[in-house]
């Protein structure tokens, strides 16, 4: 092998250990992609839940590729001795020169090690909503939510969000330490509506539409949430009552998935107004001038305002 090496040396004018670092990466690059490809087949065989499924996939694509960097270096760097007075040398200009992906790749290792949010969950950074739908060395992407729609309803785009966002934009996080929303409907009914009937209806439609949690399942939501400092206390269905300037505010308050916050406001909006309209004794407040008359015998006149 030396003297074909020495035959390349003598053709090419490149040295002959160029030629024996180049095999030995060839090398090393085939074995690590016959072993990712292994790890690949046999994950994709023995785990089922796709989630799990991608999130090892990752793993194995970032070890394989720190290897890779590591062997690699050894190989033509001769060892670590050099490598670390060249790269000494090289990060200085580095972190001047390409400041923005740095930032990046140091957002990643954030990510990756104290885990902010991973991958499924529902975040808010900055103006952006979305699902994260993968992790990447310089950026995560989000399926978006809510933009030109209303409530947590996909856009249809795909937003690329570069990773240093994490370290100067605040981020919400809709999975972390509780996996429900509190969702809050609020309905307004006039003074002259019979309003204890209609908060027993009100109170009825939440309870139809709210999440129903099992005692197992609070158990557990209550050890997530205290983990994290989290503390509810009560987990049901509440209903208050207030008074606005144009009539008596019912407001919903519920626990809901928040794959269904949308849907949960809809089917409660329309039992709402399916038994308020059945109902002649309860009215929906509409903004209004109220005009009184001074004999005292007039009841009071309601003219819809135009908004």
């Amino acid at each position: 092998m030396r003297e074909f090496f020495y035959w390349l040396s003598d053709h090419t004018g490149l040295s002959a250990e160029f030629f024996a670092q180049l095999l030995y990466s060839v090398g090393v690059l085939l074995v690590l992609w016959l072993i990712s490809l292994f790890l690949q087949r046999f994950i994709n065989r023995h785990q089922a839940d796709i989630r799990k499924r991608y999130q090892w996939r990752k793993a194995t694509n970032y070890s394989i590729t720190v290897l890779g960097l590591i062997f690699l270096t050894y190989i033509w760097f001769d060892g670590f001795r050099s490598i670390a007075t060249f790269l000494g040398l090289l990060s200085a200009g580095l972190v001047l020169a390409l400041r923005e992906p740095v930032l990046n790749m140091a957002g990643w290792v954030f990510i990756i090690w104290k885990r902010p949010f991973h991958v499924g969950d529902r975040i808010q950074i900055g103006e952006h909503v979305g699902d994260v739908i993968d992790l990447r060395l310089f950026q995560f992407t989000l399926n978006e939510l809510q933009g030109w729609v209303k409530a947590d309803q996909a856009t249809g785009r795909v937003v690329n969000i570069p990773n240093m966002k994490v370290f100067t934009e605040p981020q919400a996080n809709y999975n972390f330490g509780f996996p429900f929303v509190w969702e809050e409907v609020s309905v307004r009914i006039t003074f002259e509506s019979n309003w204890q009937k209609a908060k027993g209806i009100l109170y009825e439609i939440m309870h139809e539409h709210a999440e129903q949690l099992t005692e197992a399942a609070r158990e557990q939501v209550r050890r997530q949430s205290q983990q994290h400092l989290i503390f509810y206390n009560n987990l049901d269905p509440r209903l208050y009552t207030s008074v606005r300037e144009n009539g008596i505010e019912l407001t919903m308050r519920f626990v809901c998935s928040m794959m269904r916050r949308r849907q949960s406001a809809h089917l409660i909006w329309e039992d709402v107004l399916t038994k308020f309209m059945s109902a002649p004794d309860i009215q929906f407040a509409l903004p209004a001038t109220r005009f009184y008359r001074g004999d005292g015998g007039q009841e009071p006149t309601d003219i819809p305002r135009r908004e």
